[in-house]
């Protein structure tokens, strides 16, 4: 039977292939025959009403930041989730999945295909003894051969002799759980499994399926096929589901991710990770990949060369703390460059805000009685703002996919969530791991078809929402709320173009549902991640280094293996960096808290204000009889 493949949608004046098309559950190799090359293969696309399986190999040259679509006969059919490896000048693709546009069928694969790189011709395998069919698997290559891992089983094919084999465990041996959404990366003679997700059913009278994050670590032993569970040491990241992970020299890296967590009762809401992590292959150590600072090619203004040397070490000792009060000064900036883009009530937050979050967002709430705002500040920030590098990095997300090319890594897409809404990414950023100075961002996201479910249903869910939520408020308050939703949210919710903008860290005019989200988000974030890599609100980067300084030693050790003085320099660096990254976050939040605090006392004056004259007209009117 011969499968129709759905073509890539058309874009643009010149109704070529657009090669930037979102895609996901793709599969991204590094061209063993070019190592400035990735090769990219299938994928599916979901716009919130079909799904779209795609079966196209691309070619992305990065050095020319160029995308060519490869066509050849006898082609794989279109799948997702499924999953690649190259060697030698072969390029092999094993199993996945095609989804029906109304995700009513699914249909799983075990085709094997070979595609020969240097002539772009696929060969297909059809050899006994083959796994069944399967999606969301994992395939790595190891001295000549494939290994396989699904949800507990496990697979060997030698590509010399091309033949299977199904390796199962011995009778009272150790063997990794049943799981989905692992990772698979070998180092040496060992094979490493980390992480996962899985469902058990509960043990009481409901029987009801409860999900478990996994955050093991397993090794095989290929010679003898024996697996031994790896003790955690170190700083290792917390369970989270939809990582990604590779593998460069004795290194192990993990991506990203998501966690799940219960906020007001029942809701849930889902925490997009963008933490970046080490594991060192050969000690099996844990650590935070922190970026190193730049150094800057600029002098600093010296008084007196004579002086300077004389007081040489006076100057040494005390510069990571004059190092922090530089910084917080810039730090602001950034700051302030954020709250252009706030908003307080219906007025931007630019006129009003002074450029600091005080230690307590107490100190923000010097407002006008009548009218609930914060007051305005003459204070000017331009010449800080001009000197505030942008922060560039990938946002949070799941699924992504990692190469590492001539020592260079690269992530590409993956799945991010923005209400109720899956936000497809095609970024793709670059980071030196030699250097590990700063991601760079190759091909940016952009804005995806999404097709919106019926309005009439978006608004009545709204207004379920603001009825449970505002209960205790007047209902004049309430229909304001609902108008000022209406009038922000035509369309039923954000719009792409406002996904696009958080990626690339612009704001917009919160509605106050939206608002409190953020807030609880904000919250859940700064709660999950590690307490030494996460400064408290309020806190200055001084005394953020005092309280962390020997965790970002540690972690700078394992990028410089400095001691001394150039361990400190090193150790205050990554902490200045992280500073950086979360002080405009914490800054958000102290906004956020501060308007919505105006916000409600707002409305509970003026619902004073009208219980006051509603008591002054019925006494009147009592008068009057």
């Amino acid at each position: 039977m011969k499968r129709k493949m759905p073509q890539l949608p058309l874009r643009g004046p010149t109704a070529r292939y657009d090669p930037c098309l979102c895609l996901l559950e793709i599969s991204l190799s590094i061209n063993p025959l070019k190592e400035t090359e990735l090769i990219l293969y299938g994928g599916e696309f979901y716009n919130g009403n079909k799904t779209f399986v795609y079966g196209d190999l691309y070619r992305y040259d990065v050095e020319k930041q160029d995308w060519k679509l490869i066509s050849s006969p006898n082609s794989p059919p279109p799948c997702s989730a499924h999953q690649a490896v190259t060697w030698k000048s072969y390029l092999y693709i094993f199993g996945g999945e095609f989804t029906s546009p109304n995700q009513e069928r699914f249909h799983h694969y075990k085709d094997f295909w070979m595609l020969d790189l240097k002539t772009n011709q696929w060969e297909q395998l059809n050899l006994k003894g083959s796994p069944s069919p399967r999606s969301g698997h994992r395939m790595r290559f190891f001295y000549k051969h494939l290994y396989f891992w699904y949800h507990n089983d496990l697979f060997v094919f030698d590509l010399d002799q091309f033949k299977w084999q199904e390796i199962t465990p011995r009778p009272g041996s150790l063997w990794p759980s049943a799981r989905s959404g692992f990772q698979f990366f070998v180092y040496q003679d060992e094979i490493f499994l980390y992480g996962g997700y899985s469902k058990e059913v509960s043990s009481d009278k409901t029987g009801s399926e409860k999900g478990i994050v996994h955050s093991d670590l397993w090794s095989l032993d290929p010679r003898t096929w024996e697996w031994n569970k790896v003790k955690k040491n170190g700083m290792p990241p917390g369970p989270r589901a939809g990582f990604s992970m590779c593998v460069h020299k004795k290194r192990a890296m993990l991506f990203g991710g998501v966690v799940d967590m219960e906020v007001g009762g029942d809701g849930m809401m889902s925490l997009f990770l963008d933490e970046l992590y080490g594991f060192q292959l050969d000690n099996h150590q844990w650590y935070p990949l922190e970026l190193r600072k730049a150094k800057s090619t600029k002098d600093k203004p010296k008084k007196s060369s004579g002086r300077k040397r004389k007081n040489d070490d006076k100057i040494n000792s005390i510069e990571p703390e004059e190092s922090a009060d530089d910084f917080e000064r810039k730090v602001d900036g950034i700051s302030h460059q954020m709250a252009k883009t706030i908003t307080v009530g219906n007025d931007p937050l630019a006129d009003k805000y002074d450029g600091k979050i005080h230690k307590s967002t107490a100190n923000m709430d010097t407002q006008d009685k009548s009218d609930g705002k914060i007051h305005e500040s003459t204070a000017n920030m331009d010449t800080q703002d001009s000197d505030l590098p942008e922060v560039v990095k990938p946002c949070g997300r799941i699924n992504s996919c990692m190469v590492v090319g001539r020592d260079t890594l690269y992530v590409y897409g993956g799945m991010m969530e923005v209400k109720d809404r899956e936000i497809t990414l095609n970024d793709l950023y670059s980071l030196n791991l030699s250097k590990l100075d700063e991601w760079k961002c190759i091909i940016p996201a952009t804005e995806t078809e999404w097709v919106e479910g019926s309005k009439d249903e978006d608004e009545d869910e709204d207004d379920d929402d603001d009825s449970e939520d505002e209960g205790d408020e007047d209902s004049n308050s309430d229909e304001t709320d609902d108008d000022n939703d209406e009038e922000s949210g035509k369309d039923g919710s954000i719009q792409m173009g406002d996904a696009v903008a958080l990626i690339k860290g612009e704001g917009k005019s919160l509605r106050r549902k939206e608002k409190r989200a953020r807030i609880e988000q904000i919250r859940a974030s700064l709660g999950l991640s590690d307490s030494q890599r996460t400064p408290t609100p309020g806190e200055t980067l001084r005394e953020f280094y005092k309280r962390t300084n020997m965790y970002w030693q540690m972690a700078a050790h394992e990028h410089t293996q400095h001691t001394g003085k150039e361990l400190r320099k090193d150790g205050f660096d990554l902490a200045e960096a992280r500073y950086r990254e979360l002080k405009p976050i914490l800054d958000e939040l102290a906004i956020l808290e501060a308007e919505q605090k105006a916000e409600q006392k707002k409305r509970q004056e003026e619902k004073i204000s009208g219980s006051r004259w509603c008591t002054q007209y019925c006494y009147i009117e009592c008068i009057l009889r």
